[in-house]
């Protein structure tokens, strides 16, 4: 069975580009993420999620990795720790650092899809913990050269989704509360997004989520150390459900 495909017409943002809005959404230096259309097979977008998720389970071969973008992002929505990557380099040394500590995790359930509007890969999983499951929706934005340019992730927990509407499982609807499509430069054939750039500026002004990722971008170890302080010990409890 072929991966389920997005109907173009019920994505604000794919209307935009289409619209007389067009150089304001799709135009200039710092495009969004929905400007872009597949340039990869479905298998290359899943495989890419496979191996994204090999990097975090323990039983899988060490050189299965993705094909990350230079200035890749990785932001994962609370009770997550928000920006918990920034540049490949920064995304490989936390994720090694959450497997030195517990090296027994697994991805042992994966349920990816391939999407023809951006995040093409967007996958259901459920992280292994020494037995205990914690499940997991993570999204893929990807660039034309097929590269990882932003990762997005929320706890698969009531309250705590892309979207609450239980008849839109992969985050189709206008419902979704998703980043990745309000950041300025993932649009870019390379996906490279400038934190200090004019059109991050702007949309920083209007946008406080996206002036919250700018200024953890500044200072990513700091920042991820701010808010793991600040997230508790029940960190794990509550993103998983324990």
């Amino acid at each position: 069975m072929s991966p389920p495909r997005l109907l173009l017409a019920s994505l604000p943002a794919l209307v935009a580009c289409t619209s007389t809005d067009t150089p304001s959404i799709c135009g200039g230096d710092a495009p969004l993420s929905t400007c872009l259309s597949p340039t990869q097979s479905d298998a290359w977008y899943l495989d890419q999620a496979d191996r994204y998720f090999d990097t975090l389970d323990g039983s899988a071969p060490r050189d299965s990795v993705p094909s990350y973008a230079e200035g890749v992002a990785r932001w994962e929505w609370p009770p997550w720790l928000l920006l918990t990557g920034y540049g490949s380099e920064q995304i490989a040394a936390a994720d090694a650092a959450v497997l030195a500590l517990s090296p027994t995790t697994t991805v042992p359930q994966r349920d990816c899809r391939a999407f023809d509007v951006q995040p093409f890969a967007r996958c259901r999983v459920s992280l292994d913990y020494d037995g205990a499951g914690c499940p997991i929706y993570e999204e893929f934005t990807f660039n034309d050269q097929g590269e990882l340019s932003f990762v997005e992730a929320w706890s698969d927990l009531p309250g705590l989704r892309a979207t609450e509407d239980p008849s839109d499982p992969w985050a189709e609807g206008s419902a979704v509360h998703r980043l990745s499509w309000r950041v300025p430069g993932l649009g870019r054939p390379d996906g490279r997004i400038d934190p200090n750039g004019p059109a991050m500026t702007a949309a920083a002004a209007t946008d406080p989520e996206i002036a919250d990722f700018v200024a953890r971008t500044q200072d990513f170890w700091g920042a991820w150390l701010e808010a793991y302080d600040a997230a508790g010990d029940d960190l794990f409890a509550r993103g998983c459900g324990w």
